[in-house]
This record gives structure tokens, C-alpha cells and sequence, in this order.
């Protein structure tokens, strides 16, 4: 192929004005000449009604909706409702897939050949006829925005994925408001630096103090919750990022946590605090995530306990010094507080920058996938993986279908760069940055699902050689047909001020390609195709550049992932083993996985064994115990919740695996159990910088409660009323045994005496704190007879445990202890203890509470799930309702708490009512498609 030396603009017919070279040439690979593929596949007709089903309100109605027999309600739900466009009940309204389809590729073919994309009309015919069979099979998606908007009168804003930027002028924060409204309304997500603005320590022009960036957020953040995105019911996505060395950084990191302390007050004073509650709009701040973008040097002061400096915006004198390990404290404490803010890795992202010359990466989309220019967007498209594992899977053969995969990824980018040729933006400078870079996008979803279905754990080192894999060659494929659009249409048009700093970060794409350890099978044939592919895209970039400067990130896919009717979204593993599922014409059920039996049918077993472990995970939810399968098996099965959760640096380790691979980064919350510490909070952003990551956010279960949970946490409505019989207080004997145990907490010393019953069950504690007839010890004193008193009028002492653990006040600090070697307060010390001595095993491990040696033999025996060393005898077997009692379930997460007796902390859906489950940095609703804040 020939390429022209230089790109031209689009002229106002959408068209490239200048000569062209030959077009590409399309081959067939998935539709069959001379066949339509909507003649390929059986349609249906079906009732699309959606309730809210808190209060039984009809939200949507839409009757004789056609689709493929294949899709499942879900899916045809959430097209329905989300992308059919025209008002309901107008003939204007669509009511067909096909509509759907032919509406936005037809779009995509016209766009291309009136732009020279393709070698001839026959061409052209075959890329339309390719990408429909491609979206009727559900092999990929488009971001959101194409659904909504091309082939409408709408503006065609194709792009889910911004980044603005703000000077240090009142003009440019007010145009930042607009800017971000202006996204907001056509359903897309904005992030922001705000690192140029001058803090509240430094002196305006006038002779004033300055507002600091922290309160101009204030504005932005009132904006967003008052604009919803593309007319929806959910809100803006917006991201607002601080570098760590301005001033104002302690504000900014303690902004969300101190607003989340008000929340628990304006709560507990009878305030109604849910998320969209009436009395919500008070609390600042809770419509961004907010990130603090840290440099090498400062994680360097991390590593070494040396000091940091925090600069001036003006001339970048030091104002301030500080100690980097406290302020890393700070940042990890209120992440733990209520999960922001998040951390970005300064110098990782621009190492692998392909554009410095024209300006450094400063910020990211809202949900840290999308890293590139200010003013700049993203048009993403999402793979379903689990469509090329061929139907013979066997573990240990070449069983992923890297030719399909790769003309898919071939087809997909021409698209996506088609896309940015009819593209409207929402500000000048956003269309005038993307149109001479044209940044793409591409992903995928269902990795968690291919790899159970394929017999890889999630956190296993072949698992993350497969998906490492998969992530080069979807990125080397993305690059080698960047640049053959290149030699045909030219490359982007900044490519030649950055040639070198392009082709620099493409050989770094292919030495990590290089350095990649794979484990035969699977994973060897996909790295052969990866390294091919990269071989390939380096030969003709030296020739004809590139057409895009970014190719793909990994985003969450929520809404797209349940269209395209995937069990697992973005990079996430398996939510759960069984799941709630919709059915056609109305009802729902609750099934396993379908990629379980497929997994054990690849493992060996028997059709007789794998049915029994099947039904055994159908009333379980989860494969402990389950008769036949081998214990080495487990993890195979592993999910992100559970009684075998995959642990934190499980979802670190698999992100470190496939970062290397991607222009951008990656859409992913670490989800830390509720009993996590400050310090594996600490441990997880430490190691996100160590391992190469360029973004990590984490969720503590339960820490933020402005958001309702899940209703699985009520009562079930069906149980009848019981009045509750008068409390009966045991009192112990005259001489009973006791315990008592001296310990010191950060120097602080006392000592801990608990009574027991004949049966040795905890009945009285004692607590001796300071010198005697102080105030200190009075209070102690007090507080062991309230909580004896408690105990013998039958007070499990699992509630005290949960409620005084993790309780934060001076002294805290390295202990005595060897089993309880940190704790956060006296009381948090106490009742750890309390719960070593006297709770079961299986008790204390729902509560992350383990004594030095059963952390050690979980390391030993590679687990991730503390349960895996407790003897038979010792585990709980899983809660289950009262006889005769039924439980409102309406999504999986509400399932996997009935089953499992466990208490999520899901969001509900304020479209319908139902709990989400998380996706990527964000929750998804799988009832109705809906999302809380990304495309």
C-alpha cells in the first residue's frame, strides 16, 4: 500500500479533501457471500416492559420489539430502552435490531468510501456486511454515543472518553463549566487537572488570597449533579485530577473524606442520606472521582522516608516541605475512608506517551482508562472474548481463534477511525486535538468468563499469560492497521512532529511483547500471532507512520458488556457463580454460569459429576465442598465475591499483566474486604506504582454511606412479625476462670481480663487503663461493665467485634502482640483479641481477623481465601433463609447474598430499583443497562 506524506483536513461534507492512494481491500471472513446476515439467524418478536420494583411503576413499555432468538431479555431489554431511538408510540421509533444496526453502520460504509478507506464500492460493501455480522453475533459493541447519536439528527458525538484542561484565569474555569455540561448533556464523561490553578496559599494579582482549586470544584461538582447525561437518569462521569507536589494537596485529598464524615452526621440526625435522597444535595464533592496524580520522586520519598516539596503554581518555588510516607498516609487513609481519592503514576503515563512534543499527559477520562492530550476524546469499541474460544476448548490446546480474533480487531479499528471523520465535539478545541490525533480505543470484555471457561484461574500465572497475551495482540493488530490507514489515507497530523517519541513507545509495546512468559498451549500460539503482529506494525510505521496516536485501553464495558450478553465486564474476573437471569415474555431464574459446565467439560469430568457439582454450586453459590471436584480445581472458580474472593493483589497482579500492552490504561477498582487496613490500602497503591500500572483505585467495602445497599439486607417482607420475648440476663457463678492479657498499643499499656462461663464462652472483661480514680480509668471501668452487662443478656460478641474493630483514635500504632502486630486504637486492639480468643475460626475469617500462623499458612498454601486452612469442622456452611421464608432477589448481587448470607454493598439502580454489581471503576445495573456514571 501507498500513503500520502500528509493528512488533510475533513471538509464540511465529511469527506478528506486531497488525492488519495488505493483503498483497502476487504476480505470476508464471518459473512457469507451473497447472503444477508439477518437471513443468517431467527427472529423474534417480544414485550419489552420495565418496572421499578420498589414502588411498581412502569418505566419503559415497548411491545413487538424484534430480535434474534439468541440474545437474551437482558440484552434486547437494554437496547430497547437505551439506544432504540425516536419518541415511543411515534412511527419514527425503532423498533428492530436491524434498525439499530443498519442505522450506524450504514453511517460508518458511506463515511468511508466518501473518504477513500476502501479500494471500490465491492469494498465498502463487504466492511458493512462484516461489521453486521460482527454486532448481530455480539462479537463487539461501540462505546454508548454511537448508539445514541449516529445516523440521528443529533449531533454525531461518537466519543465516550474527554479530557478539558483549565488555565489559571477566571475565564477558562468558568468555560470549564460549560464545557463539562456540554458533555454531560450528550452522554459522555470529562476529566480535568486543576494543578495550573493556584492554591489558597498563594497571592492573586489584586493583592487577595486565591480560591485554591478545591473550591472551584465546588461549582463543577453542583453542575454535574444537576445535569444528566444524554437526557438519562444517570448522572455525569467526571474525573477532577491534583498533583501531588500543589499545595492545596491535603485539602484536596481529605475533600471527599471529610464530606463523607458529614453524611454519617446529617445520617445519624435522622437526615434521609441515601444516594438521590432528598437530603443529599448538601454533600460536596460526590459527583467526581477524584485522583491525585504522584510523581517518581515523590513515590522515591515514599520508599526512602525523605521529605517532599509542595511548589508554587507561579514561579515553582517551594512553599511548603513535607514527609512523603505521611503524606502517602493521608492519601491511603482517606481512600480507606471512602475510597477517594484514587492515584495516578505521573511519570509511567508519559514514559509511554507517543505525543510529548505536543504536550504532556496531565489527566484522564473519568474512569482512568483514556490517558492523552488536554482537550482531546476517545471513541471506544469492546470485544466480546469468550466469542473466540472454539467450541472445542480443551486446557493445554490451542484453543482461541487468533484468526478470527485478529480480522475482527482489523475491521473494528478501520471503523473506529472512520468514526472520527464525521464526528461532531462539544467544544472547538476538543474536535481540532482529536481530528489531528484521532485516539482510538479498543477493548475488550469477558476475560474473567474465558478464562473459568478455558481452565485458568483469574489469579494464576497462566490466566495472566493468557490475558497479557490477548492484550498485545489486540494492540499490535490495532497498530498494524494504523499504519496501513496510514499509507492509505495518511497519518494523523501530528505524527510528524512525533515520529520519534511514536516509533520509540511502539518498540517498547514490543520488547515487552518479547519479554512476555507464556505457558504453552493457549497462550504460546496467541504470543506467536502478538509478536507477528507487532513485527509487522513497527515495518510499516517506519514507512508510512500511523494513523492514530493511541489504539486501546481497557474500560468498563457496563451497559455495552450486558448487549453484547457477557458474564464478566472489562478485565474483571466472574461476579458470581450463579446468576439472576431475566427471561423472554417476563419472569426471571436464577442459573450456574454457563462457562462452569463448560470448564469442568474441559477439565475431564464426567457429564454424572459435573451435574452434581453443578447443583451443589446452584444451592451454594459457590464450589466448596462441591462432591467430586479436586480442591487444586477451586481456583479455577474463583470470583471477585464470595466465600473464595479473589484478594486484592490478585486484580493488581492481573492489571500489571496486560498494562505493558495498551496505549491507555485500565477501568478497574480494587475491592478491599470491609476489614482491610490502612496499610493494604498503602500496599496496593505502592505496588501499582512498582509493578508499572498508570492508575489504581480501590473500594472498601461498606465505607461510604451515601449510597443505598442492596435491599437483601432487610428482612425478608414474607417472614411474619414475631414479637421479641423479654431478655433474660445469665449471670456468671460465684468463682468462674478467667484470661487476662497485658499488651501495650504504641507504648500505651494496660491489661485485659475476660471471664468465661463453665463452657468457656466469654461472659465479663475487665479493662485497666491508666493509674487508678483517673479520669481514663473511670471511663474503662464504665465502659467493661456496659459491655459484661451486654454479653449476659446474650449480645453476641460478633457484634461487639464488628463495631469496635477498626475504631480510629490515639494511641495507635505497632503493638505487643504478635498475633495483632498494628492496631488503629485501644478499643480496635481489644476486641481483635477478644475475637483471637474466643470466636471460631470460621467466624473471625469473615471478619479478616487471623492469628499470625493461619496468615502464614495461607501463604503457604497459595490461597486466597482464608477458609481454604480452617479444619472441615470449622467452616460455616452457607446461611440460608428460614424455612418456608422467601427472599426478594432481583439481580445477582442480591442472589449472592441470600445464598452466601454476606452484605454487599451495591448501589440500587434509580432506574429500576434492583442492585448493581460493580464494573470497572463504576456499577452497572444488569436489570435495565443502566450505569452510575460510565458509558
Amino acid at each position: 500500500m501507498s500513503s500520502r506524506n500528509q493528512n488533510a483536513e475533513a471538509g464540511s461534507d465529511g469527506s478528506d479533501q486531497g488525492a488519495h492512494s488505493a483503498g483497502l481491500a476487504i476480505e470476508r471472513h464471518f459473512s457469507t457471500p451473497g447472503v444477508h446476515p439477518y437471513d443468517e439467524v431467527v427472529w423474534e418478536l417480544r414485550d419489552v416492559v420495565q418496572t421499578n420494583w420498589k414502588n411498581g411503576e412502569t418505566v419503559f413499555e415497548q411491545k413487538g420489539v424484534e430480535f434474534p432468538d439468541t440474545w437474551s431479555a437482558n440484552a434486547s431489554t437494554i437496547v430497547s430502552t437505551k439506544y432504540f431511538r425516536g419518541a415511543i408510540g411515534s412511527p419514527e421509533r425503532e423498533s428492530s435490531l436491524k434498525q439499530l444496526i443498519d442505522r450506524v453502520v450504514t453511517r460508518y460504509v458511506v463515511a468511508g468510501s466518501a473518504n477513500g478507506y476502501f479500494a471500490g464500492d465491492g469494498d465498502a460493501e463487504v466492511f458493512g456486511a462484516e461489521l453486521t455480522w460482527l454486532l448481530l453475533h455480539q462479537v463487539f459493541s461501540f462505546n454508548s454515543p454511537v448508539w445514541f447519536n449516529v445516523g440521528t439528527p443529533s449531533p454525531q458525538q461518537v466519543s465516550a472518553c474527554f479530557i478539558l484542561s483549565v488555565e489559571d484565569t477566571m475565564e477558562s474555569i468558568l468555560g470549564w463549566y460549560r464545557d463539562e455540561g456540554m458533555i454531560f448533556k450528550g452522554g459522555s464523561g470529562a476529566g480535568v487537572n486543576l494543578s495550573q490553578l493556584r492554591s489558597s496559599k498563594e497571592l492573586l494579582s489584586s493583592g487577595g488570597t486565591a480560591s485554591g482549586p478545591v473550591s472551584f470544584m465546588r461549582g463543577a461538582d453542583a453542575s454535574a449533579g444537576t445535569i444528566k447525561s444524554g437526557g438519562a437518569t444517570r448522572r455525569a462521569a467526571k474525573m477532577v485530577v491534583l498533583d501531588v507536589d500543589h499545595p492545596d494537596i491535603v485539602e484536596f485529598i481529605e475533600a471527599k473524606s471529610r464530606e463523607e464524615g458529614k453524611i454519617r452526621a446529617l445520617r445519624d440526625a435522622g437526615y434521609d442520606m441515601d444516594l438521590g435522597g432528598a437530603d443529599m444535595a448538601s454533600v460536596q464533592y460526590q459527583n467526581a472521582n477524584n485522583t491525585v496524580r504522584v510523581s517518581d520522586e515523590f513515590m522515591r520519598a515514599v520508599e526512602n522516608g525523605t521529605s517532599f516539596s509542595l511548589t508554587s503554581r507561579q514561579d515553582g518555588s517551594e512553599i511548603e516541605s513535607v514527609h512523603g510516607p505521611g503524606l502517602f498516609r493521608q492519601l491511603a487513609q482517606a481512600a480507606w475512608d471512602c475510597a477517594d481519592p484514587g492515584i495516578q503514576y505521573d511519570d509511567t503515563i508519559n514514559d509511554w506517551h507517543t505525543n510529548p512534543e505536543s504536550g504532556r499527559i496531565t489527566a484522564s477520562n473519568p474512569c482512568s482508562e483514556y490517558m492523552s492530550l488536554d482537550n482531546s476524546s476517545c471513541n471506544l469499541a469492546s470485544l466480546n472474548l469468550l466469542k473466540f474460544l472454539r467450541a472445542d476448548a480443551v486446557p493445554g490446546e490451542d484453543v482461541f481463534d487468533t484468526d478470527a480474533f485478529v480480522r475482527a480487531v482489523e475491521l473494528i479499528t478501520t471503523a473506529m477511525d472512520i468514526s472520527i471523520c464525521f464526528a461532531d465535539f462539544p467544544t472547538p478545541a476538543v474536535g481540532e486535538t482529536t481530528r489531528a490525533f484521532r485516539q482510538l480505543g479498543i477493548g475488550y470484555a469477558n476475560l474473567g468468563a474465558l478464562l473459568m471457561a478455558a481452565g485458568h484461574a483469574y489469579d494464576s500465572e497462566s490466566g495472566r499469560a493468557v490475558a497479557a497475551g490477548i492484550t498485545s495482540l489486540m494492540t499490535g493488530t490495532a497498530y498494524r492497521r494504523s499504519a496501513e490507514l496510514a499509507g492509505v489515507v495518511g497519518p494523523y497530523e501530528g505524527f510528524a512532529r512525533n515520529a520519534e517519541a511514536h516509533t520509540r513507545v511502539m518498540r517498547k509495546h514490543e520488547a515487552a511483547d518479547i519479554a512476555l512468559q507464556t505457558s504453552g498451549g493457549m497462550s504460546g500460539e496467541i504470543h506467536d500471532r502478538a509478536s507477528a503482529a507487532w513485527q509487522q506494525a513497527l515495518m510499516l510505521g517506519e514507512v508510512s507512520g500511523w494513523r492514530n496516536a493511541q489504539a486501546s485501553v481497557l474500560a468498563p464495558t457496563g451497559t455495552i458488556g450486558f448487549m453484547m450478553d457477557c458474564d464478566t465486564t472489562g478485565i474483571e474476573p466472574d461476579f458470581s457463580l450463579v446468576k439472576f437471569k431475566k427471561l423472554v415474555g417476563g419472569g426471571s431464574m436464577q442459573i450456574v454460569n454457563q462457562t462452569v459446565p463448560r470448564a469442568l467439560r474441559g477439565l475431564g469430568y464426567p457429564q454424572e459429576a459435573a451435574e452434581a457439582i453443578v447443583e451443589h454450586i446452584a444451592l451454594h453459590g459457590q464450589v466448596i465442598g462441591a462432591p467430586g471436584l479436586e480442591p487444586e480445581h477451586y481456583a479455577i472458580f474463583d470470583c471477585a465475591m464470595g466465600k473464595r474472593a479473589i484478594a486484592p493483589m490478585g486484580h493488581v497482579r492481573m492489571m500489571a499483566a496486560v498494562q505493558p500492552f495498551l496505549s491507555g490504561a485500565i477501568s478497574k477498582t480494587v475491592n478491599l474486604p470491609q476489614s482491610a487496613t490502612v496499610d493494604e490500602v498503602e500496599e496496593v497503591y505502592f505496588q501499582g506504582w512498582k509493578l508499572g500500572l498508570k492508575a489504581v483505585a480501590i473500594y472498601r467495602d461498606n465505607c461510604k454511606v451515601g449510597q443505598p445497599l442492596s435491599d437483601g439486607k432487610a428482612a425478608p417482607a414474607s417472614l411474619p412479625v414475631v414479637q421479641p420475648a423479654s431478655p433474660i440476663r445469665r449471670r456468671l457463678p460465684k468463682s468462674r476462670t478467667s484470661i487476662t492479657t497485658s499488651f501495650a498499643v504504641a507504648g500505651a499499656e494496660g491489661h485485659l481480663t475476660a471471664g468465661l462461663y463453665p463452657n468457656d464462652e466469654l461472659g465479663e472483661i475487665f479493662l485497666r487503663l491508666g493509674k487508678q480514680g483517673s479520669t481514663l480509668s473511670g471511663v474503662m471501668d464504665a465502659f467493661s461493665i456496659a459491655v459484661s452487662i451486654g454479653l449476659q443478656y446474650g449480645v453476641p460478641l460478633p457484634t461487639y467485634v464488628e463495631k469496635f474493630t477498626n475504631l480510629r483514635f490515639e494511641p495507635a500504632g505497632m503493638t505487643d502482640d504478635p498475633d495483632i502486630r498494628m492496631a488503629q486504637s485501644m478499643m480496635d486492639y481489644i476486641f481483635r483479641r477478644l475475637a483471637l480468643d474466643h470466636l471460631p475460626f470460621a467466624t473471625r475469617s469473615s471478619m479478616g481477623i487471623f492469628t499470625t500462623a493461619e496468615r502464614v499458612s495461607q501463604l503457604d498454601a497459595g490461597g486466597s481465601e482464608a477458609t481454604e486452612t480452617a479444619p472441615p469442622s470449622q467452616v460455616l456452611p452457607p446461611a440460608q433463609p428460614p424455612a418456608g421464608a422467601t427472599r426478594a432477589v432481583h439481580s445477582s448481587a442480591e442472589l449472592l447474598e441470600a445464598q452466601q448470607g454476606l452484605s454487599l454493598d451495591s448501589p440500587l439502580c434509580m432506574s429500576c430499583g434492583t442492585a448493581m454489581r460493580p464494573a470497572g471503576s463504576c456499577y452497572v445495573c444488569e436489570s435495565c443497562g443502566s450505569t452510575s456514571g460510565c458509558s
